[in-house]
């Protein structure tokens, strides 16, 4: 397994290096370059390179796809940090701290039209299907951020909305790599949508990994700074959780410290973990994590291809679950 991954990262890899080269003007394309060049897991076009591989085919046959989904996922990061304000991206300054706003927006607009040029590659037989997805998961990534940016001014989140976030805003992009390398390897429509179910899974149980990491994981490993969600307000599952189930005098102090203008971010950071600590909040996404764990396991186990085949995406799954950055 670890010897097939470390062959398509070094193929992924190889290609990136070849997108925006030596185009100008340079203040343009440095900052797309720049995001590009901070690596990071590469989760997407790796998965579409396993999905192809997983029905037989190579990774040259799917590689301009893959580079598609990978352009599109960091124009996406490189709107986001803007919209979040946020500091740090894979523990390098964001494109809007390093240059400017207008540079985010701009650069961001560069990859994700280069993310379409590339995506137009696919073989002609299934451009129509691929394309079609591509766009559709776009815009359902917009949607995403949208309810995101929506949820901070609500205090009233249910469990299921943030569910439903997240899987636009994180989730259907993993499934859609998936599916468009199925797609292009030929896979049945059947086994397609159950790749791509996968992939919604893991997609899901992935992001709620990452809210339990920006509580409780290492900075140095993170990439980002702890406690970044809190300080943001953001209704995750954590904090959208506390909400409900607090006592009336807790939820009190709680408005008070997510309605507070000017306030020391380590002691909200403090209080709020204090909050989770006492709801036993960690175990219940834990909990809810293994859950969606299990649900892309039993999707995959129903694609008709041989077990042995499969083994490399389900050990790729279980790392991704068990992370700390």
């Amino acid at each position: 397994m670890k010897h097939k991954i470390s062959v398509f990262e070094k193929t992924i890899e190889k290609a990136i290096k070849g997108v925006l080269k030596d185009f100008q003007p340079k203040t343009l394309f440095a900052p797309a370059e720049y995001v590009l060049s901070l690596g990071g897991k590469r989760l997407r076009p790796l998965l579409t390179l396993m999905a192809a591989d997983l029905f037989g085919k190579n990774a040259e046959e799917v590689i301009n796809a893959a580079l598609a989904i990978e352009l599109f996922h960091n124009f996406s990061l490189v709107h986001d940090d803007l919209m979040d304000n946020a500091d740090l991206r894979r523990g390098y300054p964001t494109v809007h701290k390093k240059w400017s706003e207008s540079s985010a927006i701009l650069s961001g607009d560069v990859l994700v039209i280069e993310a379409y040029k590339y995506i137009a590659r696919t073989p002609a037989r299934v451009l129509p299907d691929v394309l079609d997805l591509f766009s559709n998961t776009a815009m359902e990534i917009c949607k995403g951020q949208q309810y995101d940016m929506d949820f901070e001014q609500r205090f009233d989140v249910t469990e299921e909305e943030y569910i439903e976030m997240i899987r636009l805003k994180t989730a259907v992009l993993i499934g859609c790599a998936l599916k468009i390398g199925a797609i292009i390897a030929g896979a049945s429509a059947g086994d397609a949508d159950l790749l791509y179910e996968f992939g919604i899974n893991i997609g899901l149980a992935f992001q709620l990994k990452d809210d339990l990491l920006d509580v409780y994981g290492d900075p140095e490993t993170f990439g980002k700074k702890i406690g970044g969600d809190i300080l943001c307000n953001k209704k995750t599952f954590l904090l959208i959780k506390s909400l409900k189930n607090v006592d009336d005098e807790q939820r009190k102090e709680l408005y008070k410290w997510l309605t507070a203008t000017e306030y020391d971010p380590v002691a909200k950071i403090r209080f709020v973990k204090n909050i989770y600590a006492g709801l036993n909040l960690k175990f219940v996404v834990e909990n809810l994590i293994e859950k969606y764990y299990l649900a892309s396991l039993n999707c995959l186990s129903s694609i008709n291809v041989p077990d042995d085949r499969k083994k490399d995406l389900i050990a790729l799954s279980e790392n991704l679950m068990y992370r700390e950055k």
